[in-house]
């Protein structure tokens, strides 16, 4: 082929998408041949996991010590705990000790214990797998439960910021009642017990706080009981170092990724529909405390065994071939669209005269 000469686009989604896993699983490949070390992929996991994990620490220290705010301890912590959900995400798929499981289940219970917002992690594994077989459709129970496919207002907006509101704004919506209790109870008890705490922690912060607010601007404060009162330094402590930064990483996800999974008109399966790449530069501050999952998660549907630093290291190489086989880039129409592939078409209101 000539120098500058266009590609030749294959015909077929699915011919499209395996051009993109060639192209993209060879640049996993040479990056691997010109960074040997990178072949160390359990080792990198671990650091990385402890790295995150004493920046969480530590951040939480400075802060306990006072010799930093609250406002710059909760996005600091927020960034290391990121990493943790990336590391957490690759262990769903068992990218690293998949052969010693004790070293596995340790990094899967680790990356829990940093980000209590979230589900248990095992059951986690069993709904991610499903979301890459039918992602998209009525069967992706992980991306409707952070709000993918919803109208946009404040109940979606509630819902990305609160994972119990959105278990409950979710029930109405269910087919039936067995549907309905399924929600529920699959909810609780996939949120148990860390989920239980961080959320009993925050409401009982934003309650106790909001409730002494307004009774200082009546002038009748608030009797609060005693193990309660004694109790309150430890939550405040909590909500800033653990609490309130997995708050803040989990409202930037769901809302990046509820918005570049498309939903309910994409062909069961196929690829090239599930995602786009959603990278404008005014998303930055969300991608921040999401490890820049807009840019680079759609590669992973694509190529599923590369880590997340290997995706964020080859993504020019599969930007490219992604926009050559149609993949969409930064389609913020979609915002409006609740998600669809296409524009819902439109209803003439015009009548025809008799």
């Amino acid at each position: 082929m000539n120098q500058g000469t266009a590609p030749t686009i294959p015909a077929s989604d699915e011919a499209k998408t395996a051009q993109i896993k060639a192209v993209v699983t060879a640049a996993g490949v040479q990056l691997r041949q010109r960074h040997p070390w990178l072949l160390h992929q359990d080792a990198i996991g671990m650091g990385i996991l402890l790295i995150s994990l004493a920046g969480m620490i530590g951040t939480a220290a400075l802060y306990a010590q006072g010799l930093i705010a609250w406002w710059l301890c909760i996005p600091l912590v927020a960034v290391f705990a990121s990493f943790t959900h990336e590391l957490e995400h690759d262990l769903i798929h068992w990218m690293y000790f998949r052969k010693q499981p004790f070293w596995h289940h340790t990094m899967m219970t680790l990356v829990w214990l940093a980000r209590p917002s979230t589900i248990n992690p095992w059951i986690r594994r069993r709904l991610h797998f499903r979301h890459h077989k039918h992602s998209g459709t009525e069967h992706d129970i992980e991306e409707q439960g952070i709000t993918n496919g919803q109208r946009w207002g404040l109940r979606r907006l509630l819902m990305l910021a609160d994972a119990s509101a959105a278990i409950l704004f979710r029930l109405p919506q269910a087919h039936s009642w067995k549907r309905r209790a399924f929600l529920l109870l699959g909810g609780l008890a996939a949120y148990f017990p860390l989920g239980w705490l961080h959320w009993g922690l925050w409401y009982t912060f934003l309650g106790v706080h909001g409730a002494n607010a307004i009774a200082a601007l009546n002038g009748s404060p608030i009797a609060w009981s005693a193990g309660l009162l004694q109790a309150l330094p430890l939550i405040d402590l909590l909500v800033v170092v653990w609490i309130a930064p997995n708050v803040l990483r989990s409202f930037c996800l769901h809302f990046v990724s509820s918005n570049m999974h498309y939903y309910g008109d994409i062909e069961d399966g196929n690829v090239i529909q599930q995602t786009q790449v959603l990278n404008p530069w005014w998303l930055w501050p969300a991608q921040l405390f999401c490890f820049n999952f807009g840019s680079t998660h759609a590669i992973h549907h694509f190529v599923v065994k590369e880590p997340f630093y290997i995706r964020q290291w080859t993504a020019p190489a599969a930007h490219r071939v992604m926009r050559e086989m149609g993949v969409r880039f930064n389609d913020v129409a979609s915002f409006a669209r609740a998600n669809r592939w296409q524009a819902e078409p439109e209803v003439s209101t015009q009548t025809v005269a008799a």
